[in-house]
């Protein structure tokens, strides 16, 4: 995954909300978001290459993400796949403080990454690219291919976007369901993902890959028939139930079509 906006414990009765796009080669396989077939009751799309996800839930209220770093010149061959801290996470039990204080002490072994991991109780963040695990106090944050919050214009227009889109009704109707609840805004919140302006040459971060590269990654949404934008989501989470929209993108930017998934909250695993 590649850009994702979070409103973390800062709106009233909706402890988290997350829009996500995931960018990558079209050629890579995947499956859409569902219940994995595994014995958990992980939710989330899967990388049916490696095994695991950039992004997901699970009935329980648990939910994590992750993100590449962008990092060019320290590129580990056999590293183990980043999609396995999100899966290992929202398997386990562990609380997010403990599991991202113990991924720090392994961190070296991947690719750069960052790692947001949270419940109902909090978050943490960390990062094998000089971010140690921390926790996340209630706000609103924006992540991309560099450190949390980096300012990197594509972050701060989807940010921008998504703030202004949380003034609204969202922070109320706390006896409504997600869906019921995030319905009215769900288009606004996909459209938000949807931006396909590419910065300013001056505004554009140097991460190693040249100015052409710098300035194709540059949108929050994707085109290209090789690499793009393959799916936005937007997760929730709340006291009493939880929710994962995904929306799948063909190589030319035509949706192929939604998938909703919507659960109660399981108090016990």
């Amino acid at each position: 995954m590649c850009l994702a906006v979070l409103a973390l414990h800062e709106l009233a009765h909706l402890p988290v909300l997350i829009a996500a796009n995931r960018d990558e080669y079209h050629a890579r396989p995947t499956a859409p978001a569902a219940p994995w077939d595994d014995g958990s009751d992980i939710v989330a799309g899967r990388d049916l290459k490696s095994g695991g996800t950039w992004m997901g839930m699970t009935r329980g209220g648990r939910y994590a993400l992750v993100t590449n770093f962008r990092d060019p010149m320290r590129v580990l061959p056999d590293a183990p796949s980043r999609g396995d801290l999100v899966g290992d996470f929202l398997r386990g039990d562990e609380t997010p403080a403990a599991y991202a204080t113990r991924i720090d002490t392994i961190g070296g072994q991947y690719n750069g990454y960052n790692l947001i991991v949270g419940d109902l109780t909090g978050a943490w963040y960390c990062s094998n690219r000089g971010a140690p695990a921390r926790a996340l106090p209630p706000g609103i944050y924006a992540l991309s291919n560099h450190l949390l919050d980096t300012p990197w214009p594509k972050l701060a227009r989807t940010k921008a976007a998504f703030t202004r889109l949380l003034r609204g009704r969202l922070q109320a109707d706390a006896g409504l369901s997600l869906p019921e609840r995030l319905q009215p805004e769900m288009e606004r919140l996909l459209l938000a993902l949807a931006d396909r302006s590419v910065a300013p040459d001056a505004e554009l971060p140097d991460t190693g890959i040249g100015l052409e590269r710098e300035r194709f990654l540059s949108s929050p949404f994707i085109v290209d028939p090789v690499y793009g934008t393959r799916s936005s989501s937007v997760m929730a989470v709340s006291a009493h139930d939880c929710l994962l929209h995904e929306r799948r993108f063909a190589p030319d930017g035509i949706a192929l079509g939604d998938v909703e998934l919507h659960y109660s909250i399981q108090t016990t695993r």
